[in-house]
């Protein structure tokens, strides 16, 4: 996990990420982004596709802190926040409310306020990331719901105890929620589950001048990705049938995320914002695509 606090004095910075930044993105602001890991043998969710985000908001002037769950992810974070200047690296167990709390405890005692967060969490048993969703087992079913979906429910009710009017949250699906995509199971439920409860808190939370959205990114190497099964078939299936005929980039989500968290996204809220080259516009194959196989054979 990653937050946010004051930011820095250089707001130059800010036109490194977007030339039409002109003016300060965070200017003193206290911004909290949540970038946890999961449970397990360390095969889990890093979040690397919004780690460009983490970099695009530290250079447009917000102040930084991680959390991370265990030293696997320890390991992970630590350079990151080093590189970005950040002294305020937290362990944090989603699934442990006490561990939320103090979490949150300690942000407060840091900083006082926030204002924004980003969810960064996701899990579910590698195994059951392939074959048929209708063997899932309960215990990974029950598990992926709770790490993938309320562990956002969890952060925001304690984020928006110390959030400053205007502040943003932000979560990350995947298309999914929407369609079936081969062997995503039942994170494909997780963040249907996800995506509703982003509506949800906008509602709740939106009289209070708070906003709340999600980015849906098209598939891109990560430590997750790596366990759902034919993940290569599926990036290149996306790059050959996407409008812009190629893959999103860290950097793509990055650009959607600043802007859904800092004042250029102030009228946008309980959205799903498509980071996706177009994919999820595609109704079938692309008449110029190149017919591809996993090169099994059918099961």
């Amino acid at each position: 996990m990653a937050a946010f606090s004051r930011g820095a004095d250089d707001w130059d910075k800010a036109a490194a990420i977007r030339a039409s930044v002109v003016k300060p993105v965070f200017a003193n602001k206290d911004f909290a982004i949540t970038r946890y890991g999961a449970k397990g043998d360390g095969k889990t969710d890093a979040s690397q596709a919004i780690s460009d985000a983490i970099k695009a908001c530290a250079s447009a002037g917000a102040e930084l802190a991680f959390s991370y769950q265990g030293e696997q992810l320890k390991k992970r974070v630590d350079p990151l926040a080093a590189r970005l200047d950040s002294d305020l690296v937290i362990e944090c167990d989603v699934t442990d409310m006490d561990s939320m709390d103090a979490l949150f405890e300690r942000l407060k005692t840091e900083w006082g306020t926030l204002d924004f967060v980003v969810h960064a969490i996701g899990f579910s048993d590698k195994n059951e990331l392939r074959g048929r969703y209708v063997d899932t087992s309960r215990d990974n079913f029950n598990m992926t719901m709770d790490i993938s979906v309320y562990s956002f429910t969890a952060v925001c009710q304690r984020a928006i105890e110390m959030m400053n009017p205007g502040g943003s949250l932000l979560t990350m699906t995947y298309y999914g929620a929407e369609k079936i995509m081969p062997h995503y199971n039942v994170m494909g439920l997780a963040k249907a589950a996800l995506e509703a409860s982003v509506r949800y808190i906008a509602e709740d939370i939106g009289k209070d001048s708070f906003r709340c959205n999600a980015i849906s990114a098209g598939p891109i190497k990560t430590l997750a990705a790596s366990g759902i099964g034919d993940f290569r078939y599926i990036m290149k299936w996306n790059e050959y049938n996407s409008p812009l005929r190629r893959n999103v980039t860290i950097e793509d989500v990055g650009g959607s995320a600043l802007y859904l968290l800092s004042d250029l996204g102030s009228g946008v809220t309980g959205e799903v914002i498509h980071v996706d080259a177009g994919y999820h516009v595609v109704g079938m194959k692309a008449v110029d695509a190149p017919d591809i196989t996993t090169g099994k054979p059918n099961e």
